[in-house]
């Protein structure tokens, strides 16, 4: 498969050296090359200093022959552009977009874009180990005043 993946922070040098690692083409954009240091050293994919939300940088990283987008900087809007783009013009068919703002994610997610949300995914997490260990076994009881 080929993917290109927008971000090269923490998530996006982890997903990108998975998917290299197994056996994956795979293309990172990040707009700092210092960014390109968190990738494995075993990485053997491309890198592209830019923005993903410009199309000659975009065409740079391969994306006309792509399967697959990753948009995962740390802004919401940058990363939806970048799939909308991908999806849109490029005609990528499977496009993930992280988008922190859990509204957003809903609105997005009905326009057909496939979205991870942080916010919400860590939030039920959190949850469920608390609830899961008893500590809030169910709503507490009112009190009388």
């Amino acid at each position: 498969m080929n993917v290109v993946i927008m971000g090269c922070g923490r998530v996006g040098a982890r997903v990108a050296s998975i998917l290299d690692h197994s056996g994956h083409a795979v293309t990172v954009i990040d707009t700092v090359g210092s960014a390109f240091k968190r990738l494995s050293p075993e990485y053997s994919g491309d890198t592209v200093i830019g923005t993903g939300i410009d199309e000659d940088v975009l065409r740079a990283s391969g994306i006309e022959t792509a399967d697959a987008f990753i948009a995962v900087t740390n802004g919401d809007n940058r990363n939806i552009m970048a799939g909308q783009v991908a999806r849109t013009i490029f005609g990528v068919a499977d496009v993930v977009v992280r988008i922190y703002d859990p509204v957003r994610e809903d609105t997005y997610r009905r326009l057909g874009l496939s979205t991870v949300c942080p916010t919400t995914t860590i939030s039920a997490q959190i949850i469920d180990q608390v609830v899961g260990s008893g500590t809030l076994a169910g709503p507490r009881p009112q009190r009388d005043n």
